[in-house]
């Protein structure tokens, strides 16, 4: 078994196919299939789900994963001893639903780039699903999602609440409902709606919150930052967590606000999702930890 066998196997997970994981290693694609059949030998179980749609990874592979990412980041802490600069650089991984992307994930990134600036943050714009089986497979390092009150946690996850907040309408700052402290049901319902898309929470909450006498839809889109795009443009409202709007760069300049929707109490939190893993990267620990205190930094500026 080589060290160069594991870093392959967790090149196919984190880019989710041969043919990427091969054109990223700068190898060919028999090549690396081979590498890693090989260590399926070696280990005596199936590591990749072979299909005509692709490779990906098996029960196995999950269960084995987090042992091989030990073994890669103890390599990396010798190469680190040692004075090889190389080993300071990774990139990591993050999904995200776009939930308090300008207010929470942009500063934390700026934080861990101070840090480590030999590393890269590669930000997916994702549905929580595929957060989810990005996690468990290995293809994401950490997950950004919304949950709403009496959802069942995931279990199989590491989930670190970073913000709790309350659904708002997202408003034009022109727009008549301004004038409102608040906005009633019966208000939104007459609106041109920019609805979130089906795999989101935030299209879940509004079905849940108008039953079937749905606002009229307008557009749809995936996740909150065109949604605000759209809103500001004067094309519709929307709903959204508070924490996805206020300290918005569309909010800082005026371009959008918004208002609590009256009799609605659910509760909507910003939850940070990583493996189970014993021993995680240095780098998906620093950029965990960077999240964690700019939330903390976000409740306290509310709050005073």
């Amino acid at each position: 078994m080589r060290i160069e066998q594991l870093e392959y196997f967790t090149a196919v997970t984190q880019h989710g196919s041969l043919r990427r994981a091969s054109e990223r290693l700068h190898i060919s694609q028999p090549a690396l299939s081979e590498a890693i059949s090989k260590l399926e030998r070696e280990l005596g179980v199936t590591l990749l789900d072979r299909r005509r749609s692709g490779a990906r990874i098996s029960r196995e592979g999950r269960e084995l994963l987090q042992h091989m990412e030990s073994v890669l980041e103890a390599v990396d802490q010798l190469k680190v001893a040692a004075g090889d600069r190389s080993a300071h650089s990774r990139v990591v991984h993050v999904g995200t639903v776009n939930a308090a992307t300008a207010t929470l994930l942009v500063p934390a990134v700026q934080d861990f780039q101070t840090t480590h600036p030999g590393s890269t943050v590669e930000v997916m714009n994702v549905q929580h699903a595929d957060i989810d089986r990005g996690l468990a497979e290995g293809s994401l390092d950490l997950g950004l999602v919304n949950v709403l009150g009496g959802d069942d946690p995931n279990v199989d996850l590491v989930s670190t609440d970073l913000l709790h907040g309350r659904p708002v309408v997202v408003l034009p700052r022109d727009h008549p409902l301004t004038a409102r402290e608040a906005v009633s049901l019966d208000e939104l319902r007459r609106e041109r709606f920019v609805m979130m898309r089906a795999g989101y929470v935030m299209h879940r909450y509004v079905h849940r919150l108008f039953g079937a006498d749905l606002p009229q839809v307008c557009h749809s889109t995936d996740g909150a930052e065109m949604g605000k795009t759209l809103v500001a443009e004067g094309l519709g409202v929307t709903v959204l967590p508070d924490y996805s709007v206020v300290g918005d760069p569309l909010e800082r300049a005026g371009l959008i606000t918004q208002r609590p929707i009256i009799g609605d109490t659910t509760v909507v939190t910003l939850v940070l999702r990583r493996r189970k893993v014993v021993h995680a990267p240095l780098q998906v620990r620093d950029l965990h930890a960077a999240l964690v205190a700019r939330a903390r930094h976000y409740q306290q500026d509310r709050a005073s």
